[in-house]
Formats: C-alpha cells, structure tokens, sequence
C-alpha cells in the first residue's frame, strides 16, 4: 500500500534537527506522498525548500488566519513570488479562524480573498482552514471561488461546512481528530464521496487514537485511513488507493 499525507508540518520548529532522517523513515513504511504545509512566509519558503530533498515531497504556501501580522501586505506579495516554484502545489494553508482570532475578522477576510486572487493568477488549487467560521468561510467562497478548487484541510466535523463545501466542487481532508473517542466523526465520513476524500494527518499536530498527545508523524496517517476505512465498509487498502489517487487529481500530480 502506498499512502498520501496531504498536509503536514515539516517546516515546524520540532522537526528541525531529524527531518531528513525521519522522512526517510516514512517512505521505507509506505508513506509515499507528503504535502509539506507553509503557514506563514518563513514556513512557506522552508517548505519549499526542503520538499526540493525528496521527489515525493510537495509543498504549500500562504499566509494562516493565524498568522496574520503587521507586515502581512507585504507578505503576501512575497507569497506570490515564491509560489511560482515548481514544488508548490497550491496556495495554503488560508482561510479564516474565528476561534484564536476573533478581533481581527475583517482583515482575516480580506488575507484570505487576497490569497485566492493569487491562486487563480498562478492557476493553483487552495488550502483552506476554518475554525469557528463556517458561515463566512462559505460565503467567501461563493463569492470568490478559485477557478481549480482546493482542499477543506482538518475539516471541522460540521455536517452543513461539508456539504456547502461539497456543492462549491471542493475535496475534504480528515485527519487524526476523526479518531477521538467523542469525536461523532461517521456522519461526516459519510457524507463525503470517494472521489472528493483525502486524508492528512497535520503534523505534529492531533495525532490520532491510540497515539494522541504524542508529536505526529506521517506514518500515523494510516491510522486515519483505517477510521476512514471502518466507517466507509471496505478496505484500508482501497482508502489508501483512492485518498491517493484524489490527492494526486486535486493538486494536478
């Protein structure tokens, strides 16, 4: 089995010392595919840069809902500019958090459409993260649909996100939080087609059951894959087939 991590943090200050190494390790365990995920511009253009080691890594570049700071105009200039490399994928991760952020709303809205403008200047997918924000989120995205779409990365398990998000031809990622045992995550699981599922697992962060509170790895992915898997009634082996093949389709691989 080949699997397909579709957003992780590599470029995250933990992994700074063994990255190389570890990546390595997920490849020898079927870990073929990893999106490296930028977040803000330092983690954009480090993510780039070190998806450059390995012809299975990608990367993503943008500015978060939650990084969003007094030179974040300029910063999104310099987005453009790095995007333009040949290992990013797409414009990510971008969006709207009304959960950590909830003072700045306004120009949270205006990062994020400024970010899909450059996604369709570059012909690029995007990234999105939401939190506490679905209304907003979807209206955004009626208003200002990228032309090639993207991905719901860590999908809040929200039934009408999913749907709204669904109608407007996006993809949706799982990660690890599907696994937590309160997590209610089948009805969501199911409302989503096979063509339009990814799986992730947002490293370090949320690593999934029975291994939550530790640092996550890619390899960690197949645990999700296996919930997917469960829920959806068919093997992991075709989870792992399809998520890949979608990944593949939705960031053009």
């Amino acid at each position: 089995m080949d699997f397909f991590d579709s957003h992780a943090h590599y470029n995250d200050e933990r992994f700074l010392e063994n990255r190389d190494d570890l990546i390595k390790r997920m490849y020898k365990n079927e870990i073929t595919g990893i999106i490296c995920a930028g977040y803000n511009l330092d983690s954009s253009i480090d993510g780039i840069n070190f998806a450059k080691s390995f012809p299975h890594m990608y990367a993503t570049c943008g500015i978060s809902p939650n990084d969003i700071d007094e030179n974040v105009d300029n910063n999104i200039k310099k987005i453009e500019s790095v995007a333009s490399d040949e290992k990013v994928v797409a414009i990510g991760e971008i969006g709207l958090d009304y959960y950590w952020n909830k003072d700045n709303k306004e120009k949270q809205k205006e990062v994020f459409i400024k970010q899909i403008e450059i996604a369709d200047k570059l012909d690029l997918p995007i990234v999105i993260h939401t939190r506490d924000a679905t209304i907003d989120t979807i209206n955004i995205l009626k208003e200002h649909c990228p032309k090639k779409k993207g991905v719901f990365h860590c999908c809040p398990l929200n039934q009408e996100l999913i749907k709204e998000g669904l109608k407007l031809g996006f993809y949706i990622s799982f990660s690890g939080n599907i696994t937590f045992k309160n997590a209610k995550a089948e009805p969501c699981v199911e409302l989503v087609p096979m063509d339009k599922i990814l799986i992730e697992t947002d490293s370090p962060y949320l690593a999934p059951e029975p291994l939550r509170g530790t640092t996550n790895i890619s390899e960690n992915v197949k645990l999700v894959a296996k919930k997917i898997a469960e829920i959806k009634e068919i093997s992991i082996d075709e989870i792992a087939k399809i998520t890949f093949d979608n990944t593949k389709r939705i960031f053009r691989l």
